[in-house]
């Protein structure tokens, strides 16, 4: 499982023409679900997402986390993050999950986010999407279950 964490002041999702999520301050996140993915592993890559404290405090130090601003989550699937690039010009996408499996997995994933934060918005999953975002910074992270479990 990836996380691309965008650190937004403001960011969107549109389906044809219609925004269908929306947030202020917070993460935007695009999530790539690989078919090896289980929900433990996305409740560990949750409560690091959570966690993560990359908004400033009084002291301009990267220390408060997105309950500490009151911060918003947009997460949007993005199946694109387990492209394989390794031969020729056209990535393969293999390695994401299938898709019923996937939007499960994305579903559950918005689910046990809403438990923690007030507000969180949503993409609609394999629908081609129109995102737009303000990174605050810029601030970018990437979170790798492969790199976050097996260091635990």
């Amino acid at each position: 499982m990836k996380f691309l964490i965008q650190r937004v002041t403001d960011a969107n999702v549109s389906v044809d023409g219609k925004v269908v999520g929306k947030i202020g301050k917070g993460f935007m996140v695009f999530i790539g679900i690989a078919g090896t993915d289980t929900v433990e592993i996305a409740d560990k890559m949750i409560k690091k997402l959570i966690g993560m404290r990359i908004f400033e405090d009084e002291n301009g130090k990267t220390n408060l986390a997105l309950k500490d601003v009151g911060g918003e989550l947009l997460l949007i699937s993005q199946f694109t993050l387990y492209s394989d690039c390794k031969k020729g010009n056209r990535p393969s996408f293999v390695n994401a999950g299938a898709p019923d499996m996937a939007d499960e997995m994305y579903q559950y994933i918005i689910s046990q986010c809403k438990k923690e934060i007030d507000v969180v918005e949503k993409g609609i999953f394999g629908a081609d999407m129109k995102v737009s975002l303000v990174n605050d910074g810029p601030f970018t992270i990437v979170l790798d279950s492969d790199e976050i479990i097996k260091n635990k």
